[in-house]
Parts: structure tokens; C-alpha cells; sequence
């Protein structure tokens, strides 16, 4: 199965090399060939100089005051190569007057100046390099001007640039075939590591989530760690969900348990009576069922949503919220003979999800009915001081000792000896709900030394902010 996105990161560094030591290679060469063609140019420029002056050498004033020259072949013989390149002379006298060579031969027609100018050229359909050197004659009363213009094919210099450029292409291409190998090379042993590691992960058992301690390159040392990072994480998750998953099983298992027990008492009964209390208690069962089914998945969506999730928040007024689901909850209370009350005045925002709170409230209060105790007291409490909101809901019943507060802060875990139905889940979902929101929870004793105490502090939503 091919995988889309995956690459050689061998290839991928070797085709760079090749791309970018192509593109220099070609500037260098292109720099060669210019510093080849200017080396020969300069090297056989200076040998047709020498023998430009050594015919100049020989140029005298007749009896008659016309210039003769006695060419020395030997001047021609310098310019000689292995090229058999041909070689041409002229020798000009003052303007318009021809001495001697080929008269058809181009010179130097700008000199700029100077005594000794060269220039390229075309002579009988061949290209020429040509030399001209401005000189003068001593009659003894005055000087005669006189020009030697002497050129050379360029077989010879076209074969000394080949000669240079091919080289340096030779000694290129084997730069990079050596850079490749090298590349090759040191790819190969630089990603022995890595292969290392993919093996340790391929031997490693689906429940081994144990981090890895492979020795790996500093540049993969980050990716290890983040991926131990998360092996962590995940063997956190899957092990708290299977705690997780052991304990609600357990916890359904009694409801359903007692709902099929008063069914099958229901149909033995005798009564009406008895039928009626079956169906009651079953009913109660079912409804214990029913909050604990709503506690698990208000739960899993808190645990798939995370602290680092985004909320939908909003300023929303704490009192007006606390007192109504208290309002809501009085009814229930006063069937357990508890007193149910609030206290609270003027509004006090904080910034939070309004559906997460409510379910907050709802968790403590019921925990207060739950645990307080018949003709128990509990007030659920707002009190908004300088930076922070304070949710308190106090009860008189028998509270949780103070060595049992940690513990009950846990998933499933149940303080005190009350035989009132609960899965332990209420204080968890209301520590990590405010959590979500910047709240933080405290548990302590009731104002009278007796019952509990659970205050909730939440940052204070100031009139400016904005959702």
C-alpha cells in the first residue's frame, strides 16, 4: 500500500545536491571559459607584440627618405603552434602608404592612444586576432610614422579554451560524483538510527505504551519526545477509561439489579398494595438509573471536550441562575424533610457556559440532599466580593472528615457512611466544570463546626469584557 506524502529523504537531499552543484557548476564554467578565453588572449597578444616589434626593429629611412624594412622571419617563425596556425604582416608608412605584407590585411583602425593595440578580426574567411604596433623612423632631422600590424588565426586559442574548459568540466563532474557518494554515504549512516527506532516501535507490543528510549540524533530527539509525550497521555486515557468503564458498569448493575427484583415481586404480589410498592421502588431504581446514565455522559463530554477546548462562554449573572435551580430543587427537599434555602442579593457575572454551570448547581445541591440528612438544613449561597464570585451550598448534616476531602474529590469515590444512593461523580463533575471556567473548589466545615461546606470560586466578568 502506497502511503501518499511519503519521499527518500536520501533522494530528496541528493537531488538537491545535483540541482544546486549543476547551477554553480555551469556559473563556474561559464566564468572558466571567460577566464580561459582572456589567459590565451593575453599569452598570444603578448607574442604578436614581440614580433610586431621585432619587424618594427627593422624598419629604416632611405637615402630618398622612404621607409624600407628587411622582415626577419624569425619574427613570423615565434608565431608558430602545433595548431598550424597562419600568419599575416603589414607594414603601413605615413597615412595612405603601403610598404610591405598583405595589403588587404585589417589593422587597428582606433589606436586610443596608444602605441600597441589588439583587436579581432575576419581575413579570407577566417577569424584573427591582429596586433598593431604605432612606431616612428629617425631621419636625423625628423621622424617618420610608421604602423606594424601583425595577426594570427585562432585555431591555437580556441583549442587552449577547449582544453581549459573541458578540464574543469572533468574535474567538476567528478566533484559532484564524489559529493554524491559522500552524501550517499553519510545519509545512510546518519539515518541508521532512525531506522533503529522504527524497529524497537515495530517490536513493541499494542499494549506497550512505555516511552522510548532509543538513542536518536539531536534533530529527532523533539519528535521522540513529543511522541513519548503522547504515549503517556494515551496510556492515561485508556487507563482511566477502563477504570472508568469497571465503575460504571458497577454502579448500573445495582439499579438494574433492583428494577428486575421489584418487577418480579410485582408479579407475585398478592396485593394491589404490594404490586404499587414494587412498581415505586422500581421506579426509583429506574430513576437512580437515569441520573446515573446522565452523570456518565455529562461526565465523557467533559472528558472529550478537555480544558483546552473552546467554550461557547457568555456573562451570565450567577445569583439569578443559583436561585432559580435552587427554586427548582425545593420541591425534592422538602420530601426528604430537608430546608432547602437561598441567600443572595444584586447581580454577580462570570463568564462561563450557562449549560455547564447549571449542571454545577444541580450536582450540589443534590449532593446536599443526598448526604445532609432528614430535617437537615442547606443554603446555597452567592456572595460577590472584590475580583472573584463565590458559589457556597452549606449543609448541618454530617459533613466528610477532613482526611476523607481528597478522596471524595476522586471519580467514584464516597465519603462518610451514608446509605444514600450516589456513585460518587458529584464532586468530580463540579471540579473539573469549574476548571473549565477558571473556578476552583474548596470543601471545609459548616458555619456551626458541623455539615460541609462546598465554596466555588469563580474570576469576576468585568462590565468592559466581551465574549
Amino acid at each position: 500500500m502506497t502511503r501518499a506524502g511519503v519521499y527518500s529523504l536520501r533522494r530528496r537531499l541528493l537531488g538537491w545536491l545535483l540541482i544546486s552543484t549543476a547551477v554553480i557548476g555551469v556559473l563556474a564554467l561559464i566564468d572558466t571559459y571567460l577566464e580561459a578565453v582572456k589567459t590565451a588572449n593575453i599569452v598570444s597578444d603578448r607574442v604578436l607584440a614581440g614580433s610586431a616589434l621585432a619587424i618594427a626593429e627593422r624598419v629604416v629611412v632611405s637615402e630618398d627618405g622612404a621607409l624600407e624594412v628587411d622582415i626577419p622571419y624569425v619574427a613570423l617563425e615565434m608565431l608558430t603552434s602545433a595548431a598550424q596556425d597562419r600568419v599575416f604582416y603589414r607594414v603601413d608608412g605615413p597615412p595612405g602608404q603601403f610598404i610591405t605584407g598583405y595589403q588587404t590585411l585589417p589593422s587597428v583602425s582606433d589606436m586610443k592612444g596608444q602605441t600597441t593595440a589588439y583587436d579581432d578580426a575576419h581575413f579570407r574567411g577566417e577569424q584573427i586576432r591582429v596586433a598593431a604596433l604605432a612606431r616612428s623612423a629617425s631621419t636625423g632631422i625628423n621622424s617618420v610614422p610608421f604602423m606594424v600590424t601583425v595577426a594570427e588565426t585562432t585555431i591555437a586559442r580556441r583549442q587552449l579554451t577547449q582544453a581549459i574548459l573541458l578540464r574543469s568540466a572533468l574535474r567538476l563532474v567528478l566533484m559532484i560524483l564524489g559529493a554524491a557518494a559522500i552524501v550517499w554515504i553519510a545519509v545512510t549512516v546518519s539515518l541508521r538510527p532512525l531506522y533503529r527506532l522504527e524497529e524497537a516501535i515495530a517490536e513493541r507490543s499494542p499494549n506497550d505504551l512505555h516511552p522510548i528510549e532509543q538513542s536518536v540524533p539531536s534533530e529527532v530527539q523533539g519528535l521522540v519526545d513529543t511522541v513519548n509525550s503522547f504515549m503517556v497521555r494515551l496510556q492515561s486515557a485508556l487507563e482511566a477509561l477502563r477504570h472508568f468503564s469497571g465503575n460504571a458498569s458497577h454502579q448500573l448493575r445495582t439499579p438494574l439489579a433492583i428494577i428486575r427484583t421489584q418487577l418480579a415481586l410485582s408479579a407475585r404480589a398478592g396485593t394491589l398494595d404490594e404490586a404499587h410498592g414494587a412498581a415505586r421502588k422500581g421506579d426509583e431504581a429506574v430513576a437512580h438509573a437515569e441520573r446515573i446514565l446522565a452523570q456518565l455522559l455529562l461526565m465523557a463530554k467533559i472528558d472529550a471536550t478537555g480544558s483546552n477546548a473552546p467554550h461557547p462562554l457568555a456573562r451570565i449573572d450567577l445569583t439569578a441562575l443559583a436561585q432559580g435551580i435552587t427554586a427548582d430543587h425545593v420541591p425534592r427537599a422538602a420530601e426528604t424533610g430537608i430546608d432547602l434555602g437561598f441567600e443572595g442579593a444584586g447581580a454577580a457575572f462570570i463568564r462561563a457556559e450557562p449549560l455547564l454551570i447549571g449542571e454545577l448547581l444541580r450536582n450540589l445541591i443534590e449532593n446536599a440532599i443526598s448526604y445532609a440528612g432528614r430535617n437537615a438544613e442547606v443554603t446555597a449561597r452567592i456572595i460577590d466580593v472584590a475580583e472573584s464570585v463565590l458559589l457556597e451550598v452549606e449543609d448541618n448534616g454530617p459533613g466528610i472528615a477532613k482526611e476523607q476531602r481528597q478522596m471524595v474529590r476522586q471519580r467514584f469515590a464516597r465519603g462518610g457512611e451514608s446509605q444514600a444512593p450516589g456513585m460518587g461523580l458529584g464532586l468530580p463533575i463540579v471540579e473539573e466544570i469549574a476548571g473549565l471556567f477558571g473556578g476552583r473548589l474548596t470543601l471545609s466545615e459548616g458555619a456551626t463546626g458541623k455539615g460541609l461546606k462546598v465554596t466555588v470560586e469563580f474570576p469576576t466578568a468585568k462590565p468592559d469584557q466581551r465574549p
